[in-house]
């Protein structure tokens, strides 16, 4: 397993070919040391035995498929699943794949480039797909860039998973979070749209201004208002860190497991957009580029 570190005088980011995941990002605080705001392991090999997708990049399709597969052009393409749900790309999703280092540069604004191909019906999807992921440094920035081409109409939605921790508290309860998601979609017990979007207001899902997370587990499709890129801000006041997030993507699945104190921002496309024809469009042919560009602004709190 490879591993690759770039860094700048605010940011050091170590990042394994497993996956293309995101083992640390150190960021530097008020007192002048480094936080990891990442969950991960400090060895690389327990990667391969982790079921929480930390870090790494979630595909061909990020999010839930329903009806163990979707129709496109008139054919029936069949995928993996679970109790009538299909997760982040199947049984072998991209984060369990082992990714190709193309670039690694040690410039004032570093960065890492990474590249899977994936063969046309892997884990059921068509067309052969190529992927790449661009993890850059720029300034007090993490920007990730998810891009794709295909020989044939495909269905995409790359993410990231990292599970941001902000500062060395137990619970990410005190974490303040805003939202600039005016809506979020409606989910049933098996966490699949059900195709309604409803209104955050007089729901305890509105973070529209800033507020403490609290002991509310979510595990929620927000809708971006899409007049702003900024779709998030969490701030901690034990660590003094403010992180920010922005992304072209239009919406943003905002998890916090049961099991470890953690919050993954997912930017993406609607879950089961394959199947819901008034979600955005997930299809890529031939001759188009996809593209998710996210970036992660740091900043001290005063």
């Amino acid at each position: 397993m490879k591993q690759v570190t770039i860094s700048n005088e605010f940011i050091t980011l170590i990042v394994l070919d497993y996956g293309a995941i995101i083992q640390k990002l150190l960021v530097k605080g008020k007192d002048g040391n480094y936080t990891n705001t990442v969950v991960g392991y400090n060895h690389p090999s327990r990667y391969k035995l982790d079921e929480n997708c930390l870090g790494a990049c979630v595909g061909r399709y990020a999010g839930r498929i329903s009806n163990g597969g979707f129709e496109l052009d008139r054919e029936k393409f069949f995928i993996h699943q679970e109790d009538g749900v299909h997760l982040h790309g199947g049984k072998e999703g991209f984060n369990q794949k082992t990714w190709n280092i193309e670039e690694v540069h040690h410039t004032d604004d570093p960065f890492v480039t990474l590249s899977y191909r994936s063969k046309h019906l892997e884990e059921g999807y068509p067309g052969n797909l190529a992927a790449n992921i661009t993890y850059k440094l720029v300034n007090n920035t993490l920007q990730i860039i998810h891009e794709a081409v295909t020989d044939r109409s495909t269905t995409v939605n790359l993410t990231n998973h990292s599970y941001f921790k902000i500062d060395g508290s137990p619970y990410v309860d005190d974490y303040e979070l805003q939202l600039n998601c005016p809506y979020y979609l409606e989910l049933k017990e098996n966490l699949l749209p059900t195709g309604n979007i409803i209104p955050v207001r007089a729901t305890d899902n509105n973070f529209l201004l800033p507020k403490p997370i609290g002991i509310k587990r979510l595990d929620t499709v927000f809708v971006k208002d899409l007049g702003s890129e900024k779709v998030a801000e969490l701030n901690s006041a034990r660590s003094g860190i403010s992180m920010k997030v922005y992304t072209n993507q239009p919406a943003l699945v905002v998890y916090t497991p049961l099991d470890f104190p953690g919050i993954c921002f997912e930017t993406q496309n609607y879950p089961d957009a394959p199947n819901q024809p008034d979600f955005p469009n997930s299809v890529l042919r031939p001759g188009e580029t996809y593209n998710n560009i996210t970036i992660f602004k740091f900043d001290l709190v005063p």
